[in-house]
């Protein structure tokens, strides 16, 4: 049995459609047989690769060809310098094939791409992954960050010839649309995660940066509770539905859909940026040029002091807590204690040695 999950952000999704591949069709020799193959963009925050927007296959050395317009991301693969990427990392530590969605070629060769990819793969099963739910949306809401990568990946597998099924995991859990505006675009449950599904990522979610697929697993575990995200401490409900996973229907996803609507045929990412700032008045890469640039300007920072790290620690927590705020990302911390992205690895270390009983894995538990 082979199967195809197009990972449709790039990030998080990937780790999140290495749990489902398990969940729902089985590995490791059980009736699902093989892993399934993940395709999956390498775009990845800037505190990982300090280039914006997706890396293309030019941005690696090292990969392995599967089709004319698709690679392999293997384990060995390496990033141009200077720049990063978590796929090489995730194909070391995941028994799955990590293929790569390259954009720079429009919708129309991201369609190419999935089309080979089925020919070469001839799989059983092809399903289009979302954690949070975004890709359901219109593309005009004010509280959508992300919109254009997903947009993509919807257009073009909404265009391609093969069979698709979109699951949403985690409604919500992204920040960007609340659950219960999602909660009308979503069909059946097909599965609840629970906390033995999600142990074969715990040492990948150690260093992975992705906050949804984060709260996800953490959900999945049994928090609940009122967690803050990102720099603009964004409050998300860990609630019963947070570990779910929903069918929602395709085509009605690229109807409802502006952006993806828009860019069907576009054969650049450029000229998908473009339809994107005609639409919305900018391009989430335009924020991710803007805020590269000021980390290009700021001079090198020594890593946390413990005594400073923690003072400011217990501060923020008085304060989130009188929020109602009962659980956190690494990623807030390091923003709401002022602590420069590089060095999230060694806080997070900090912390845990310092308050084990707050560590809701992958979670900070206030």
């Amino acid at each position: 049995m082979t199967r195809l999950i197009v990972a449709g952000g790039g990030g998080g999704d990937a780790v999140a459609a290495a749990v489902l591949d398990r969940v729902l069709y089985g590995v490791d020799g059980s009736p699902g047989g093989e892993p399934a193959v993940i395709l999956s963009y390498s775009w990845d925050r800037l505190i990982v690769d300090p280039f914006p927007g997706p890396r293309g296959a030019a941005g690696f050395t090292g990969l392995r060809r599967l089709t004319p317009h698709v690679y392999a991301v293997p384990a060995d693969a390496v990033p141009v310098p200077p720049g990063g990427a978590t796929l090489p990392r995730l194909a070391r530590e995941l028994p799955h094939t990590f293929a790569l969605i390259d954009p720079h070629h429009g919708v129309e060769g991201m369609i190419r791409q999935l089309e080979e990819l089925v020919e070469r793969l001839a799989p059983d099963s092809v399903d289009l992954l979302d954690v949070g739910g975004d890709i359901v949306a219109r593309g005009d809401e004010p509280t959508l960050r992300s919109p254009l990568g997903d947009a993509l990946s919807l257009a073009a597998c909404a265009q391609a010839s093969a069979e698709i099924r979109l699951l949403v995991a985690g409604p919500g859990l992204d920040g960007e649309i609340p659950p219960e505006v999602l909660r009308e675009r979503l069909g059946p449950v097909v599965h609840t995660l629970r906390a033995t599904e999600v142990t074969p990522v715990d040492g990948v979610l150690e260093w992975h940066p992705s906050e949804a697929t984060a709260m996800l697993m953490a959900a999945a575990r049994g928090e609940r509770g009122l967690c803050e995200i990102r720099d603009a401490g964004l409050a998300v409900p860990l609630t019963d539905g947070s570990p779910a996973v929903h069918e929602a229907d395709l085509d009605a996803a690229f109807a409802r859909n502006l952006l993806a609507q828009a860019i069907v045929t576009t054969t650049g990412l450029d000229e998908a940026e473009r339809y994107s700032r005609e639409l919305f008045g900018h391009s989430e890469i335009d924020g991710e040029r803007e805020k590269a640039a000021r980390l290009e300007r700021r001079p090198g920072t020594a890593p946390p002091d413990p005594d400073e790290a923690l003072r400011r620690l217990a501060a923020f927590e008085d304060d989130a807590r009188a929020r109602g705020i009962t659980h956190t990302t690494f990623r807030r911390l390091t923003e709401a204690l002022g602590v420069p992205g590089e060095h999230r690895t060694a806080l997070r270390s900090l912390l845990i040695a310092a308050h084990p009983e707050r560590y809701a894995a992958p979670l900070w538990r206030l």
